[in-house]
């Protein structure tokens, strides 16, 4: 059974649909992030999970107990949910210290322990309690706001974008720092992203919106290894998605004779990833599909490079590999081009 179980929500804004009979059940404990594009509707559920808004029908549980039919809905500071927004949304007049007990009674027991062992849960120093948000740093102050969040022990958290406003290193490091604490913690929670990378690392689980519908929901592995259509496979990732001639498990397509997870026959489109996309040398390999460099981006550990097919149609077909920056190959040298493991062949429309 699920903690949070969203059902038929619906939400429109005069001719505008933000959510389309959205259907999501998360599990205790477990982290789920929603990605898609923007205008997808993804900030819209969590509002409506959150409390700031109601759907116009549809309903929304957590543990049990209904926080959300159709307009009749719980308000949002008896819910018992943690928020972190983007921007950490410190009051800047506060000290750390009240920051971070905010949401505590003053005359509450044990207090003063409870805010400094909640600053201890995310792993920042006892002496940053007297600073002022404006002397921290982004991720610190990301902390803070997710040690306020936690001080009145929400049942579920949710997180809007929260590492999107640091730097690529700090975030990487935060954002671990961060999933490890709800982990340790067993909080139930929601991140909205819209870094598809952010959302592969830091979830159990995650649903991919557009146009106000849930299209996809699973495990990260699976939703990037076996995405239902190009659109989704494209969000996640880089995708090379080629026409295909099926049978019998295998595809022919212009890489050549490739393994793939479907055995239906027909004509169909099958995706690799570029990371399955192995270059060799034209004189130095006989297998593989011939192909020629025409561009190198060079971007320092993993450099894009660019390969025109040879047999393709009209010898027009390109391919955006990624490479090491070692032994890079030049541009103009005649390359084959094998594949590592198999295709994923897209459903078809419909099925």
């Amino acid at each position: 059974m699920s903690f949070l179980d969203i059902r038929g929500i619906s939400r429109r804004y005069g001719a505008v649909t933000a959510l389309d009979g959205v259907d999501l059940a998360v599990a205790a404990g477990s982290r789920t992030a929603v990605v898609g594009p923007s205008g997808s509707g993804k900030s819209t559920l969590l509002r409506i999970i959150a409390g700031f808004e109601a759907p116009d029908s549809g309903r929304v549980t957590l543990g049990g107990e209904v926080l959300a039919d159709g307009p009749a809905a719980m308000p949002a500071h008896l819910r018992g949910i943690g928020l972190v927004a983007q921007d950490g949304a410190l009051f800047p007049h506060l000290s750390v210290a009240d920051n971070i007990g905010f949401g505590l009674p003053r005359r509450a027991p044990h207090r003063a322990e409870r805010i400094a062992e909640l600053l201890a849960m995310v792993e920042l120093d006892p002496a940053m309690l007297k600073r002022r948000p404006d002397q921290l740093s982004g991720g610190q102050q990301q902390r803070v706001a997710l040690a306020r969040a936690l001080a009145r022990r929400p049942r579920l958290m949710l997180l809007d974008e929260p590492f999107s406003a640091l730097d690529a290193g700090l975030r990487a490091s935060t954002r671990k720092a961060v999933a490890a604490l709800l982990e340790a913690a067993g909080i139930t929670t929601i991140m909205v992203t819209h870094d598809q990378a952010e959302a592969l690392s830091f979830a159990d689980q995650v649903a991919v919106m557009r146009a106000g519908r849930l299209l996809q929901v699973g495990p990260p592995r699976e939703l990037y290894l076996q995405p239902k259509d190009p659109m989704i496979a494209e969000f996640l990732g880089e995708a090379i998605v080629l026409p295909a001639r099926l049978a019998e498990g295998w595809a022919e397509c212009t890489l050549g004779r490739i393994k793939v997870d479907d055995h239906r026959s027909g004509e169909g489109r099958i995706m690799l990833r570029p990371e399955q996309l192995v270059l060799a040398d034209d004189g130095h390999a006989s297998d593989g599909a011939p192909g020629e460099v025409v561009e190198i981006d060079f971007a320092g550990a993993l450099c894009s490079v660019t390969v025109r097919l040879l047999e393709a149609a009209d010898g027009a077909g390109r391919l955006l590999l990624r490479r090491p920056a070692l032994n890079l190959p030049a541009v103009g040298t005649r390359v084959r081009i094998a594949v590592l493991g198999g295709a994923h062949v897209f459903p078809t429309p419909g099925a």
